[in-house]
Parts: structure tokens; C-alpha cells; sequence
């Protein structure tokens, strides 16, 4: 996790295309879904066991900027970088890389700490900021 990024790499599927052909946009929020929980995993953070312990993340932000079509069956890389985090939310850049190095796409979300019992925010559990400072450092 260099630089606080981690890349994740998957083969498009024929089912995630549209008419046209290309990737269907709206499949896009599940591709930075795959990369930030496994970002999170590399972190060494589970993001069911969050959960377990009663703490959600839902998205409140999203922006995609869509610059190239991906194709059935090519290998597209999430690139998932830490941004910021705060005693609530915690904001992710990403870039989707296709086979030949090209920025496909970029997007940002932002996503909050809520308690599960009380669907209120609630702050970062120290043992992420830990684990995000530890990585700062190395």
C-alpha cells in the first residue's frame, strides 16, 4: 500500500456491458466499492468485521468523471487512494487504469462512520487513524 493507494485489478464481464458495448456506467460504483474495501483489507481492516462491531459506512458524496469506454473482457485496475479522514468520514480518490495505462476514469466519494443501532454518525474507531498513521509513516 504505497503512498496510502492500492491497486486492484478484475476482468471485465460481458454482463456489465451496455448496448454499445462499453461497460455500463453504472456499474462504476461497484468498481470503487471492490477497490475501497479491499483497500481497507491491505489496511488490515475488514470491512464485515466493522459491521460486526456495529459500524456502517455509507457513501454521502460520489463524483465519477468518465474519459474512456472500457470493453468487454479487459482488464481495468482500480487505483484506490486514502485522501482525508476526519473524526466522521473518511474520502478516497480513485483512477480506473485500462490494460494499456490509459485513465479511463477518476472519481472521489466520501464516506461516513455511523453507528448501526442509532444510523447516526459516529467517530472513526482509533484503530483505523492507528493504522492510517502507521502506513503514513513507512
Amino acid at each position: 500500500m504505497k503512498d496510502l493507494y492500492f491497486d486492484y485489478t478484475l476482468r471485465t464481464r460481458y454482463a456489465e456491458t451496455d448496448q454499445m458495448g462499453v461497460i455500463y456506467y453504472g456499474n462504476y460504483p461497484q468498481y470503487l466499492e471492490l477497490g475501497r474495501v479491499e483497500w481497507l483489507r491491505e489496511l488490515g481492516i475488514s470491512y464485515k468485521k466493522l459491521e460486526e462491531e456495529g459500524i456502517m459506512l455509507p457513501i454521502v458524496s460520489l463524483q465519477i468523471n468518465y474519459k474512456k469506454p472500457a470493453f468487454y473482457d479487459e482488464l481495468i485496475t482500480i487505483r484506490t487512494k486514502f485522501k482525508n479522514i476526519s473524526s466522521s468520514k473518511i474520502e478516497f480518490d480513485y483512477e480506473i487504469i485500462n490494460e494499456k495505462g490509459e485513465i479511463i476514469s477518476t472519481a472521489n466519494t466520501t464516506l461516513v462512520f455511523v453507528d448501526m443501532k442509532t444510523w447516526k454518525p459516529t467517530r472513526c474507531p482509533e484503530k483505523i487513524i492507528a493504522l492510517i498513521e502507521a502506513k503514513k509513516e513507512v
